[in-house]
């Protein structure tokens, strides 16, 4: 068995030759850190078996996150027979780097140029044989996508010798590198040594530090050297093995999509098409899946009639579990299904790094990084894979921060509240494009809120509770490419929108269970929900809502979702969850109920701005493991909603 490290920069192909060469369905992303951990695959080859290990993307062994730490650990270890690096036919300088310390770790080593169809397209020609010559070891090119090359690198893998590369630096840099080597097992890890000078051994330590002084002597900065003297290797190899005919192209959308004038404007219209055509596109089979389920449960009740089963029995199942459960589905379900695989495709082209890249200036005013853009569109589709994104972000602190402030944007799961909202009180009540464009407008502005509170709570959180150096990170703007549709929608469709709406599903049939059994279950005259409201109605009228809206928040935090149906139940004292679709009568049921426009502001707000459903909440517990930032996940949204609402309430008084 030869056992192969797979290693590479991020966005460089790595994952697709992986699953080519395994067999495995593993998704390949467009952006930075989308591998965050180790993945094993087997190809049997001309009765050999290769044992593969994707591992997560770097740009060096010196690592700066928890999953770079994986990468540089493993090739380190030597536990390999050979290290495969990948590189991007487009950046060959940028993945130089990887490729010389890993030469200064281990000479069973094969560069793989990947993406050479890509090349080609941008008028890019790779000399593979002059590269080969240079680096003095073997170098196959291949398009992994295409399956172009892909038996030529398996024969070079079962067939593999040794390079004879050699990186040379500076005499004295050399001579200091020397007096390290005693104590490990390669000359890269000698630098790295000197570099991070993180050792116990007080021997090693005292080595160091007069590496530095004698340096110092000579006007030399270690870190610097090295990294000049790569650098100018990484350049002049490049220019001896790269064409470049024409990058126009690239370069012109680029000067669109992170100008300074341009950019966000940009943004801003793309997010507003894909709220629009998620919107439209959800509409007819949210409303197919509600007839249906409907049908379905006025079947299930006479078939229960009719077999004599008990009330107490069919009844929490369907006006309970079933409604809830089916409702939850119905609402999620159609824009999920719409949205993530827009967003995958956003992904995949290339484009959320630029979004990154526009934001990154107000990230770092703020004290966080660029990354947290990336992690903040995840959020609109689900919160909790949002939270979940906060793991391409290197610094803890920067983390945290990202993790506490990714429930104040909007996910797909408030925004049919929103948008009911809207209509009621905000369109012309045409019910046409008109009215879509202004619920899509509106949409757009309150993420655009939701990201300035973002800003402003995140730097509130870098100066108080997270004090810290923000952090230093390569923002890369990968090339364009042309986006694999199949597994855009298999990775979208199974991977993100099914996992969340089998979780969602679990929390909702409990939610339903419970909303019924608080509904129907009089004590002295009133029901549970009626009790709870009545207590919260006085705090509620001072937020500018009233109780009922406060408890259907309550009722609604396995899933934000159903937060509008119990209100319109409760309102109607119904005791089931009913799918009111006549805007009208909702409006008039909400007025003879006390609401006004400032009801409707306050509840939009409140919308935004409260404590995350239970899925987001028990995903920020297991990414923090910490009691501590999981209530300030609760407690910063709420305070934040509530000052707001009663602040909005109190000058609303005033005017009207």
């Amino acid at each position: 068995m030869i056992k192969v490290a797979l290693i590479g920069n991020p966005n460089v192909g790595k994952s697709t030759l992986f699953n080519e060469l395994t067999g495995l369905n593993q998704h390949t992303g467009n952006w930075t850190g989308k591998t965050v951990g180790s993945t094993v695959g087997y190809k049997k080859y001309k009765n050999e078996t290769i044992e593969l290990y994707d591992l997560p993307g770097t740009y060096s062994l010196i690592p700066h996150s928890e999953e770079e730490n994986v990468t540089s650990d493993f090739i380190l270890s030597k536990d390999y027979d050979l290290a495969l690096i990948v590189c991007d036919a487009l950046c060959i300088e940028r993945n130089l780097n990887l490729v010389f310390q890993t030469l200064e770790v281990t000479k069973n080593v094969i560069v793989c140029v990947n993406l050479l169809d890509e090349a080609k397209k941008q008028k890019v020609t790779v000399d593979l044989t002059k590269l080969s010559m240079m680096l003095n070891t073997k170098v196959v090119g291949i398009s992994a996508r295409k399956k172009e090359g892909i038996t030529d690198l398996l024969d070079s893998i079962i067939n593999n010798t040794s390079s004879t590369f050699n990186f040379e630096y500076d005499d004295k840099i050399e001579e200091c590198i020397k007096i390290i080597n005693e104590y490990t097992n390669s000359k890269f890890e000698s630098i790295k040594l000197i570099i991070e000078n993180n050792t116990d051994n007080s021997i090693i330590k005292e080595k160091i530090n007069q590496i530095r002084k004698y340096l110092n002597e000579f006007n030399i900065n270690f870190d610097e050297c090295i990294m000049k003297t790569v650098m100018y290797q990484c350049e002049s190899i490049t220019k001896d093995v790269v064409t470049k005919k024409s990058i126009v192209n690239r370069i012109k959308l680029d000067n669109l999509l992170t100008n300074k004038i341009t950019g966000i404007p940009i943004m801003c219209i793309m997010l507003m098409i894909i709220f629009w055509i998620s919107i439209i596109g959800a509409n007819y089979p949210s409303d197919f899946l509600f007839d249906l389920f409907n049908k379905i449960g006025l079947y299930l009740k006479d078939l229960s009639i009719y077999l004599n089963i008990p009330s107490f029995i069919y009844l929490p199942l369907l006006d309970g579990v079933y409604k809830v459960l089916t409702w939850v589905v119905s609402v999620m379900l159609p824009p999920m299904a719409i949205f993530f695989p827009l967003f995958t495709l956003l992904e995949d082209y290339g484009i959320l790094p630029r979004i990154a890249f526009n934001l990154d200036g107000n990230f770092e005013r703020n004290g966080t990084c660029g990354k947290q853009a990336l992690t903040m569109c995840m959020g609109i589709g689900c919160n909790a894979v949002g939270v979940t994104g906060t793991r391409i972000i290197d610094s803890k602190r920067e983390r945290i921060i990202a993790i506490l402030t990714n429930s104040f944007i909007p996910c797909n799961g408030r925004f049919p509240t929103l948008i009911a909202i809207f209509t009621i009180f905000f369109s012309l009540g045409n019910n046409n494009i008109l009215d879509t464009t202004i619920n899509v407008f509106l949409l757009t502005l309150v993420i655009l809120i939701a990201i300035f509170a973002t800003f402003l709570v995140s730097k509130i959180l870098s100066k108080t509770l997270l004090k810290g150096e923000t952090s230093f990170f390569i923002l890369e703007l990968p090339p364009y490419r042309k986006p694999q549709i199949l597994k855009v929608l298999v990775h979208s469709l199974v991977d993100r929108t099914l996992k969340i709406l089998i979780k969602a599903i679990l929390i909702a049939a409990f939610a339903g269970l419970v909303i019924w059994i608080f509904t129907n279950i009089d004590i002295n005259g009133s029901n549970i929900v009626t009790i709870i409201s009545n207590y919260l109605d006085n705090f509620g009228r001072i937020l500018g809502l009233d109780g009922v809206i406060l408890t259907a928040f309550i009722l609604g935090f396995p899933a934000n979702e159903i937060v509008l149906p119990i209100i319109i139940m409760t309102y109607l004292s119904s005791g089931v969850m009913m799918d009111i679709n006549d805007i009208t009568l909702i409006k008039n049921l909400f007025i003879q109920n006390g609401w006004n426009m400032v009801t409707a502001i306050c509840m939009i707000i409140f919308v935004i701005f409260h404590f995350p459903c239970s899925t987001t909440l028990m995903t920020i517990y297991k990414e923090t493991k910490s009691i501590k930032w999981t209530l300030l996940s609760v407690l910063i949204p709420l305070v934040i909603g509530i000052c707001i609402c009663a602040l909005i309430n109190f000058i609303g008084s005033i005017i009207i």
